[in-house]
């Protein structure tokens, strides 16, 4: 899978681009806030429908627009598509399949893979459990574009069932939301854990290739004992331990149960890596939760684009090569970096330099 042509229009800093890609790595080169970070934004708002930087649009428009547009076409397996995403500041976003209209724009996740680096990933080390979650869910709708729908849903009913909880509203009013809170929650968890299961190995293998001593594994960790990747019993035992909790829930006003509440654990050696971790240790576990990734997706069939976002100033030598090397095996890498010489040789076969709302390619 690679992007063969990104257009921007009022999308950040650029009121209008047009860049011609080809495979293999790309670099773009320039001062912090120079514009090239907004460049890799696109393509992951794209990919998820959500910026790793702003959960709110209007910081993604020009300024005075009311309207951006992302446009790419992607070829993945001999087919181009173009795919189109207009962001609103008012009303909601609408996209694009070969020029076609779609009902939702959940329609075109899954037309762009991407797996991004970026020096943000220490949060899922160092944060709090949502960043870890959403860690997850990301890597869940990139493998199965269907889930951003369960995705969204769970979280509006864990939305309205908090705001019901909080008037002490009617047992009859909050039974029918406690049960979507279940339904939607016990496939979610499941297919969590699935992942979780389906991922460690990775992890695991990537962190002593960083020449790590602590062996590394990851877990889920629920607020309900025993949840497993089969939906069917997650239901009943949430069920169980709804009503377990249901007074207190009415008590403090907040939903109790459900993968909302859980997390995604990290261990190094006998200890939990929050906390416990090194800042080196720390950085080779969100780097092999990240490569891990990628390597779980290849497995599975798919090429992701990989992007590496102004990560190589944040790293030592080691790794740098173990990033430098999963380039290797994508059809196309974009990289950001403020210091030429930050990046190894091998990944300066295509440059582009940035300065704010122009970006110019270099001619060998």
């Amino acid at each position: 899978m690679r992007v063969t042509k990104l257009t921007l229009t009022n999308f950040r800093s650029y009121k209008n681009l047009e860049l011609a890609l080809p495979a293999g790595p790309i670099t773009f080169i320039g001062n912090n806030g120079s514009g090239k970070t907004n460049i890799a934004e696109s393509l992951i708002y794209l990919a998820y429908l959500s910026s790793h930087r702003t959960s709110q649009n209007l910081p993604l428009l020009n300024l005075g627009s009311d309207q951006a547009i992302i446009r790419a076409e992607i070829e993945n397996e001999n087919r181009i598509l173009q795919v189109d995403l207009e962001i609103n500041a008012s009303k909601a976003n609408r996209a694009r399949l070969n020029q076609n209209p779609t009902k939702s724009q959940r329609e075109i996740l899954g037309a762009l893979q991407v797996i991004y680096f970026s020096p943000e990933d220490l949060d899922l080390v160092r944060g709090e459990p949502t960043n870890r979650r959403d860690f997850l869910d990301k890597l869940l709708i990139t493998r199965a574009p269907r889930l951003a729908g369960v995705i969204a849903d769970y979280e509006r009913v864990v939305r309205q069932r908090n705001a019901l909880l909080k008037t002490r509203s009617a047992e009859n009013t909050l039974t029918a939301w406690t049960e979507q809170l279940i339904n939607l929650g016990s496939q979610l968890t499941a297919e969590r854990i699935a992942l979780v299961e389906a991922l460690n190995p990775y992890v695991a293998a990537n962190y002593a290739n960083l020449n790590e001593v602590k062996p590394a594994v990851i877990s889920y960790k629920s607020s309900t004992e025993k949840l497993s990747s089969n939906a069917t019993e997650n239901h009943q035992l949430l069920t169980d331990k709804q009503i377990q909790v249901a007074q207190q829930e009415r008590d403090r006003g907040v939903s109790l149960i459900g993968p909302h509440r859980d997390d995604l654990h990290l261990q190094l050696g006998d200890f939990p890596a929050k906390g416990y971790a090194s800042h080196g240790e720390s950085w080779s576990m969100a780097i092999s939760l990240k490569i891990g990734s990628y390597n779980l997706l290849k497995s599975e069939g798919s090429n992701p684009v990989l992007i590496l976002d102004d990560i190589f100033a944040e790293l030592d030598t080691s790794r740098r090569q173990q990033l430098t090397s999963v380039t290797q095996l994508a059809e196309q890498t974009f990289i950001t970096a403020a210091v030429e010489s930050d990046l190894p040789p091998e990944l300066l076969t295509t440059k582009f330099y940035v300065t704010p709302g122009q970006v110019e390619k270099t001619v060998a």
